[in-house]
């Protein structure tokens, strides 16, 4: 949890801006961060972050919005460059996340807020901004955000009483993510972030006005679009999901390539790691020379960085369990012959 001043502090700033610009992560928990403060503060524009670091190239949006605050929410590192920027326009910074960093590499003057640094729990920032808001009309907000991250908030009990015909009685957030309907209104918005920009930008307009979670789940005018994609999405992944478990029958190790138009490796490596949660998951995306790979399993952070050693230009990062990388196309045989290794000296 943030702690009270901490709170006070970040509804300063909210209550300060006049035209905020949002940055957030490009999944559920970055984007409900973003719909509980912009519901909330009725002010400002959002932004997602595809890629990290959230780079110089982004500032684009700040010549496009030309915001007078700018919030970073559910983004474990920022380039120097972007921030420079931003100190040029004199422009302050609020930036919430919960991932494990070294605080060292925050310049002083931003204003930085990270639970896992403070208490050592990794809270969902869905989480976080939940409690600076405060808003019952988003606890269906906070309850998509924070199953996806397979956090169980303790609100949920309460939010199952409101919401009986969208909860299950369970208290393991993948189960509720997986088999009940407001997990599947947290997985159709994690679908519809992906499509084209344009689309996005519709999506978050309607998810800013709409009154409550039912208005997302039944299919409409408005969200036509979205339903459609997630029909479409739904259908590839059970297909990928089945082709995965198929090629790993007698590994300990689930290593799947594939390729096509629409990528969902996050989506398909959490499903994976779902249905086979004693393996340890790795699902890579094939398109172009630079490969991007989302890796689920047991003290998976520490086991990509051993695995990772002497791969040139390979990055990572993320949480314990989670945790995304990238390397060049070449370098994948290398990295998973590593991973074999360093599963078969841990077993």
């Amino acid at each position: 949890m943030l702690k009270e001043i901490e709170i006070i502090e970040i509804r300063e700033h909210l209550e300060k801006a006049q035209n905020p610009l949002f940055y957030f992560d490009n999944d559920q928990d970055g984007l409900s961060s973003f719909l509980i403060l912009r519901r909330f503060y009725n002010k400002g524009n959002g932004v997602p972050v595809k890629n990290s670091p959230l780079g110089k190239e982004y500032f684009r949006r700040i010549e496009e919005f030309n915001p007078d605050y700018v919030f970073i929410l559910d983004q474990p590192t920022v380039s120097d460059e972007f921030l420079s920027l931003l100190r040029e326009r004199n422009l302050p910074v609020v930036w919430i996340d919960h991932h494990e960093i070294d605080k060292k590499s925050v310049p002083t003057e931003v204003n930085y807020y990270n639970t896992f640094i403070s208490s050592g729990k990794s809270e969902p920032v869905t989480k976080l901004c939940y409690e600076i808001a405060k808003k019952k009309e988003d606890l269906w907000v906070l309850i998509i955000g924070c199953i996806s991250d397979k956090f169980f908030p303790e609100e949920y009990e309460e939010f199952s009483k409101l919401y009986p015909d969208l909860s299950i009685d369970s208290n393991d957030p993948f189960k509720i993510f997986y088999g009940s309907l407001i997990g599947k209104l947290s997985r159709m918005v994690g679908v519809g972030l992906k499509d084209r920009t344009s689309v996005v930008n519709r999506l978050l307009k309607f998810l800013i006005n709409v009154k409550s979670p039912y208005e997302v789940l039944e299919e409409n005018s408005e969200n036509l679009v979205l339903h459609k994609r997630f029909n479409l999405v739904e259908s590839k992944l059970v297909n990928l999901v089945n082709k995965a478990k198929e090629e790993s029958k007698s590994s300990t190790l689930v290593f799947f390539r594939y390729s096509g138009e629409i990528s969902m490796s996050a989506d398909l490596s959490n499903k994976i790691s779902y249905e086979l949660p004693d393996k340890f998951v790795v699902v890579v995306f094939l398109r172009g020379s630079r490969v991007n790979l989302s890796i689920r399993g047991k003290d998976a952070k520490n086991i990509v960085e051993k695995a990772i050693k002497g791969i040139d230009f390979a990055t990572f990062g993320g949480h314990q369990g989670a945790v995304g990388a990238q390397m060049d196309e070449g370098q994948l045989n290398t990295f998973e012959k590593n991973l074999n290794s360093v599963l078969n000296k841990k077993g």
